[in-house]
Formats: C-alpha cells, structure tokens, sequence
C-alpha cells in the first residue's frame, strides 16, 4: 500500500531507540524525512548511521532534552515545517502511592503530558495552515487499564490523552488529525528493565524472567518494535486521515475491555 508519505518531514522524540527509533525507522522506509531525538549523543549517532545505512538519505539529529522549553525549541527550530510529529518520553518509575513526593509527581507531569503538549503547541499553527498533520502520542495501556504501581506514569499520560481528546476534534477540519499508541510489553530496553525486577524480586535468571512476563498476554510473547512502527506509519499516511481522537492498542490482547 502507497501512504502517500514520501517527502514528508517528522520530528521524532525520544527516538534513538526502542519504540520511538521503531516509528522513525517504519516512516524513513517510506519516504518521510525524519529529525530523531535523544539526550546520548552517542547512541544517538548510532541510530543515525544505522537509519541511514537503510534509506541512503541523510537523517536530522537533535541532542535535546524535551523536557525542557530550550529542548523543545532547539528540536522544532531543526523541522519548522513538520508534517508529522511523533511525541515519547521515558515514563516515570514505578513505586507505591503512599512513596511518591511532591516533586516526583510535578516531574511525572512534565515529562509525560506537558511536554507533549507544549510539542504540539510549536507544531500545530503551521500543519493547520498547510492541512496537513499527523499527531501521535506514545502513551502506555495503562492509560485504559491503570495498575497501582504506575499511577504516576497512568495519571500523566492521561491527562496528555484528555487534552488531546478535544482538540483532535478542534483542528480535524484542517486535516490535522491527534491520535495515542498505547503500548503493553514490547520488546526494548524497558521490558529489560521489568525482567531485571522480576529477577531481584523472585531469584530467576533473565530467560525465566522474560516468560513470565510474555506470559501475562494473550499473544504469549514480546511485541515487535517493528509492528509498532508500521502502526505508526499507518496512521501518518493518507488513508488514515479519518481517524482521530483514538486510543490504539497494541497489546498482544492484553486489554479486557470492550472500549
């Protein structure tokens, strides 16, 4: 399928690997000039060559920190014309409710909805001038399904999902659409992180840590970034352009619910 990407310019947060480098490397593949993000210079310069070892075009380079306006306005200078902005940040760590501070909920906020939303903000005049935007938002399946361990990352992204909501509706008419990928259990450096919680908790090694983790879904295994990468791709393209204000889960089955 053509999805009508091809010279169309993205800025990708958080995008020197896992999910975020997944989406930049699906919308490289199919034509899209991409501007990728990170705060390691190193890594990032690796995620660079190895994306450009695959399209043989070059690829935009941002070493920013988002949560910050400097960040933020040094990443959308790079792009100003950006047909497609794809919004990720690292999510707070899990705890109890009764441990987390003051401070540690103001950082939640800032990183997982606030920063999202101020990118949205730098973006938004000229795609609805152009008519032409695709917003995506990696959020997390907690945003449907709230666990207690991750009520600050839950209670951030979900305010970002209710902002969004209303005003996917507002710029719709311009052809700009705001959507959310919702991940649960794909395989990249925070899975690795979870397995190594299951090992200290429960003395297992890393294989047995890692079943048990794939076998809390439906699918029985890991999500490839792969597949969540074309997703994104999919809803960049043109014939996603009647969809907005959605909540996609990719989950392996996870999610029990009917909406």
């Amino acid at each position: 399928m053509e999805l009508g990407l091809t010279g169309r310019k993205a800025l990708i947060c958080a995008s020197s690997k896992g999910l975020g480098f997944a989406c930049a490397a699906s919308l490289a593949r199919e034509g899209v000039d991409v501007v990728i993000n990170g705060r390691d210079t190193e890594r990032l310069a690796a995620a660079k060559a190895k994306l450009e070892a695959k399209i043989k075009r070059p690829v935009g380079v941002v070493a920013a920190d988002i949560n910050t306006a400097d960040g933020r306005a040094e990443l959308l200078a790079s792009c100003p014309e950006a047909d497609i902005l794809i919004n990720n940040n690292t999510g707070p760590p899990p705890g109890e409710f009764l441990g987390f501070e003051h401070d540690q909920w103001i950082e939640a906020i800032e990183a997982n909805m606030l920063a999202a939303l101020m990118m949205i903000r730098g973006v938004l005049p000229g795609m609805q001038a152009r008519k032409f935007g695709r917003i995506i938002n990696i959020t997390s399946a907690m945003v449907k399904s709230p666990r207690p361990q991750m009520t600050l990352s839950t209670a951030a992204r979900a305010g970002l999902t209710a902002a969004c909501k209303g005003l996917s509706r507002q710029v719709m008419v311009d052809n700009v659409t705001i959507n959310n990928l919702l991940p649960e259990r794909f395989d990249t450096d925070r899975q690795k992180f979870m397995a190594e919680r299951i090992m200290a908790k429960h003395d297992v090694d890393m294989e047995e840590a890692r079943r048990r983790i794939a076998a809390t879904l439906p699918a029985n295994r890991f999500g490839k970034p792969i597949e969540f990468g074309d997703t994104c791709a999919f809803i960049c393209s043109d014939q996603a352009g009647f969809m907005t204000g959605q909540n996609l889960q990719l989950d392996g089955g996870a999610y029990e619910g009917l909406i």
